[in-house]
């Protein structure tokens, strides 16, 4: 099958990596001036895994998008931007498969809402979401993950394309939840770097539960089905997100925290402010996701922010009859 992938970053490179292994014919597109791309061209690396010579690299987009199934990894603040640049190429009956997570900062938008409204009716979204970092896929350590669709056609075909022995795939039934959950686990992801810069480590138990309860609230205002903040794409990525030393996030906040700096791409510094705008949109409390808010924009102490979680209204932790409010 021919497949392409946008972005060579480091998951971006890995997808193609993974495509290619289990028998699919890649094409990679990366812009002409990056480094990555560069590195690519040069070396066939990255200094993380090495493509091998049948993957097709190019710098034109033209080209990448002659594919049927054409995977999309770039950061999520740049989505919209990307779809402006495809739009000249007047794409028709592609299936975009979205394979990183955020929310739009300013409009708050999920990326599949992005892609619907930006390219021809068409065309149809999917999105590849859950947990596994790049040196763990690399090394043979398999794991589970999600693809989800509003059509139930393109999320069967995929997951017959992708499953392989290294990566287990479901269907996902929620796509809001789905993508809110993703997303939103970056924040979460943050906060357990900023435990760990703090020396409260053991606090991550008390993060990891109470998130996943805020997070799945602000779906189910959304529309979603709560239980998808218990699944693959929320609670089922922690260990990766808020635990793992491959972990952007949470070194980004760990970094933060020690007034270190960090200069990976961390999709939760962005996250932490789209979360606002869906708070305010939607009418839902997120204690966690609006402290992270405070302290990266706001210069909020974090140690600060940790007391003020402690002296919140004293209640139940469980609602009777709901797991949600």
């Amino acid at each position: 099958m021919q497949i392409s992938v946008i972005g060579c970053g480091r998951w971006g490179s890995l997808i193609a990596w993974y495509l290619d292994r289990i028998g699919h014919e890649i094409t990679l597109y990366g812009r002409s001036g990056s480094k990555h791309f560069r590195d690519f061209t040069q070396t066939r690396g990255n200094g993380l895994l090495t493509l091998p010579e049948k993957v097709t690299l190019t710098s034109d987009l033209e080209l990448a998008c002659r594919a049927e199934i054409i995977l999309v990894s770039v950061p999520s603040q740049h989505l919209r931007e990307l779809m402006k640049d495809l739009q000249p190429l007047g794409l028709r009956d592609r299936v975009f498969v979205l394979c990183m997570k955020g929310i739009e900062t300013e409009s708050g938008k999920r990326l599949s809402e992005i892609v619907g409204e930006t390219t021809d009716p068409s065309n149809r979204v999917a999105v590849w979401l859950g947990p596994g970092h790049v040196q763990e896929f690399l090394a043979g350590v398999p794991n589970c993950m999600v693809i989800d669709s509003l059509h139930d056609d393109v999320k069967a075909r995929l997951v017959t394309l992708f499953s392989s022995d290294l990566i287990r795939f479901y269907y996902g039934e929620d796509l809001i939840g789905n993508e809110v959950g993703a997303a939103s686990k970056n924040v979460i992801g943050i906060a357990a770097g900023l435990l760990d810069g703090l020396g409260m480590s053991t606090l991550k138990g008390a993060l990891m539960s109470r998130g996943t309860r805020e997070i799945a609230k602000l779906i189910e205002a959304m529309g979603g089905n709560p239980f998808s903040a218990y699944g693959l794409c929320h609670l089922g990525d922690y260990e990766a997100t808020v635990f793992s030393q491959y972990s952007h996030n949470r070194r980004f906040g760990e970094c933060f925290a020690l007034g270190k700096p960090y200069d990976e791409l961390a999709e939760g510094y962005s996250t932490a402010a789209a979360m606002q705008v869906l708070a305010k949109r939607y009418g839902v409390d997120l204690p966690i996701c609006t402290a992270v808010y405070r302290i990266l924009y706001e210069g909020a102490s974090p140690a600060d922010e940790i007391e003020l979680l402690f002296r919140r209204t004293l209640k139940r932790e469980w609602d009777a009859g709901t797991v949600t409010k």
